[in-house]
């Protein structure tokens, strides 16, 4: 199956449709701790999001947002579970990273659970090192927050 990437901003059909599922994946992992998360993981002011297709089939999303002036965070990971381990989240990530080299960024932070092993194992592969918790995330025992330097 061919793979090509996508990139819009939230407004996107597919990229609401995707989140939707990752939401619901997120309910079922993080359980009571969702409400928490899910405050911080609002799409509206999303510019840079980048949707995967294969066949025209949307497999997975993420994307990225301002940070601060030289950083984004990558937010909205996912792939579709019948295309996991299918290099979806790859193609994904290696976009997000263009772009942010394109916008002269210095660097991508994100946060993950610590109840999501795959994404912990993708950034670890794709060269992300753990930091610590950053702002909301400080003090949260959940959470892992990791950065990739991109100068």
């Amino acid at each position: 199956m061919t793979k090509k990437t996508k990139r819009c901003d939230s407004s996107h059909p597919d990229f609401i449709d995707l989140v939707d599922l990752l939401n619901n994946d997120l309910k079922l992992r993080d359980g009571e701790d969702f409400s928490f998360y899910n405050q911080f993981n609002g799409i509206q002011s999303i510019k840079h999001a980048v949707i995967c297709y294969g066949n025209e089939v949307p497999m997975g999303c993420g994307a990225i947002k301002e940070f601060d002036a030289r950083t984004m965070e990558v937010k909205r990971m996912y792939t579709r579970s019948s295309y996991r381990r299918s290099g979806v989240s790859s193609l994904i990530l290696k976009e997000l990273e263009i772009w942010g080299k394109e916008m002269q960024m210095d660097r991508l932070v994100l946060e993950t659970g610590k109840n999501q092993p795959e994404a912990i194992e993708l950034y670890l592969k794709y060269g992300f090192h753990r930091i610590p918790n950053y702002g909301q995330y400080i003090g949260v025992e959940n959470s892992l927050c990791f950065e990739k330097r991109l100068i």
